[in-house]
């Protein structure tokens, strides 16, 4: 999944050690610019934190992301973490635009017919 907004706040860093070894991890909240904004706190675990200090507060990004949600007595808490941060104004590429379907054409009540029955897959 992915969503695009603009960053409001980056909240501090925080650091540990766990069983694994050290980790580290950050949170940013980004602000959608849809009709009705939502803001998303969002999670960036390890190197993505340094890949976070490059954005500044009110720029667009988009974070892809995974949705994780846990159990703990009884309780759920859900957690949105980020595995990718682009800047928010590339969100169309220059091959995204090649392979964009073009205009059908119009074609007679015949060639439709035609052509549905030519993709059957026997």
């Amino acid at each position: 999944m992915e969503v695009t907004g603009k960053i409001i706040k980056v909240l501090a860093e925080q650091r540990g050690q766990g069983k694994n070894g050290d980790w580290q991890k950050q949170d940013f909240v980004i602000e959608t610019a849809d009709q009705y904004p939502k803001k998303i706190c969002i999670t960036a675990w390890g190197k993505l934190v340094d890949a976070l200090e490059t954005y500044k507060i009110g720029q667009t990004v988009t974070a892809h992301i995974n949705l994780e949600s846990r159990e703990y007595n009884d309780k759920w808490f859900s957690e949105i973490k980020a595995w990718k941060i682009d800047s928010g104004e590339q969100s169309t590429t220059k091959q995204e635009v090649k392979e964009s379907p073009k205009q059908p054409k119009s074609l007679s009540k015949k060639e439709e017919l035609a052509e549905e029955s030519d993709d059957l897959p026997f």
